[in-house]
């Protein structure tokens, strides 16, 4: 699933580039509602990610296109690998920004693990 963001001035650090913060904030959420249409009905949260690694700076005004793909089901988690790819304003091409793998594990209202069912579609 692909998800896109535009990077404006509020997301910017003191440098004036993309906060990393907020960028794993993106990461998360956008991770977390492929798992959602994939698992409907789930409580899903996240676990943790494999690797936090910043490829690049990104500037303002920068398009970033998170892609994220299922990579594995367990029996009670599943996880996906995301990879972000930036285009600066004006640019035709994107570089790669960031990429981790993320897991989340499905809950019940206790906050128990339970299983997960099978992927829609």
């Amino acid at each position: 699933m692909d998800t896109f963001a535009l990077v404006r001035s509020e997301h910017l650090n003191h440098y004036g580039f993309l906060f990393g913060g907020k960028l794993l904030q993106w990461v998360d959420e956008y991770a977390w509602l492929c798992a959602t249409r994939e698992f409907p009905g789930c409580s899903l949260v996240t676990v943790g990610m494999d690797n936090v690694e910043f490829h690049t700076q990104v500037k303002n005004g920068s398009i970033l296109r998170f892609s994220t793909n299922r990579l594995r089901k367990g029996v009670t988690s599943v996880t996906y690998t995301t990879k972000v790819f930036g285009c600066e304003p004006g640019a035709f091409d994107e570089i790669a920004v960031f990429s981790t793998h993320i897991t989340f594990v499905c809950v019940d209202g206790s906050g128990a693990k339970t299983a997960l069912p099978e992927p829609k579609g």
